[in-house]
């Protein structure tokens, strides 16, 4: 077990929104693994820890992982006498993992949610690529912040406020393009920045868009997330060709979703995506047929702030 990352993905200040949406787990994972064969005895696991000052184990042959042995399994064995079995008797085999292409974000609400101290990470073709804990995503954010700050010291200096006229951005996604979910929301963020805009609007709409794209890859067939950046307000639309949706009503509720196992193993659909949009904007409409296209209308005016964000 472990403490939780006293960071998340909503209320988080906007630079560190930015990082863990910007940052792929590869970027931050342990790519120095330390592993054990399915032969190995638990004792021969426990001196491996002792050793690396670890505590947990992925037992892997030819990149394949088959299971974890955790320091929780080594007191285990030892408190009830088969510390001399061998990891494949005793390993845990339905391990979560995660992706290497998946924003840092989900590793984040991963090690909060579960509160175990390690993922694998695997990559597209299902190989053991790294592993990854708090103290990598801590350590990792640490140093993003302090370039991040600097960066922005150097740019404010030579910032002068934008005009304004009507900007529009658009981006396309893909389904199941995981590698590439999250650029058109940093794109967003880049554009907003650059018009000086209050921090805590730039959350909002950092949200919106972000949830809005990430619900096209998990759920459509592709699309497209367009930023309209007007004088009084910030439209974020999000259209996609399908399948559409049956009940617009549940869609909305917190925590449903009709993402399968595989996409919920993945770290994907937890059934917010909708009604944290709906939670940051001014104005949120949607509409969507079973079997046709969605499109998904978040607006956020520029002229206020939410009380919620005060």
């Amino acid at each position: 077990m472990q403490d939780d990352i006293p960071i998340n993905t909503i209320d988080s200040p906007t630079v560190i929104l930015e990082l863990i949406y910007r940052l792929k787990i590869k970027d931050v994972m342990t790519t120095a693994l330390i592993t054990a064969k399915r032969t190995d005895t638990l004792r021969h696991i426990q001196a491996l820890m002792k050793e690396n000052y670890i505590t947990g184990v992925p037992i892997a042959e030819d990149q394949r992982l088959l299971g974890i042995v955790s320091i929780d399994d080594i007191v285990t064995a030892l408190d009830k006498g088969y510390i001399d079995d061998v990891a494949e008797k005793r390993m845990t085999r339905n391990v979560i993992v995660l992706e290497d292409d998946m924003p840092l974000s989900f590793a984040i609400s991963y090690l909060n949610k579960y509160r175990y101290g390690r993922f694998p990470v695997l990559n597209k073709a299902r190989e053991l690529m790294g592993i990854i804990t708090s103290k990598d995503v801590i350590r990792t954010l640490l140093v993003e912040i302090n370039r991040e700050v600097l960066r922005l010291e150097k740019k404010q200096s030579h910032t002068t406020p934008e005009d304004s006229a009507v900007r529009e951005l658009q981006f396309t996604t893909t389904r199941y393009d995981f590698e590439g979910a999250g650029h058109a929301s940093t794109e967003i963020k880049k554009a907003l920045k650059e018009l000086n805009l209050d921090p805590k609007l730039i959350r909002r709409i950092a949200i919106a868009s972000y949830e809005l794209e990430i619900n096209q890859v998990v759920h459509s067939y592709g699309g497209t997330i367009t930023c309209s950046i007007q004088g009084d307000r910030v439209i974020i639309t999000a259209e996609d060709t399908g399948p559409g949706i049956e009940n617009i009503e549940l869609a909305l509720q917190e925590g449903w979703s009709t993402a399968n196992e595989w996409i919920r193993s993945l770290g994907f659909g937890a059934g917010m995506g909708l009604a944290n949009t709906k939670r940051v904007s001014d104005e949120f409409t949607i509409e969507s047929t079973a079997g046709g296209p969605t499109k998904v209308v978040s607006v956020i005016y520029l002229k206020q702030v939410k009380e919620q964000d005060e």
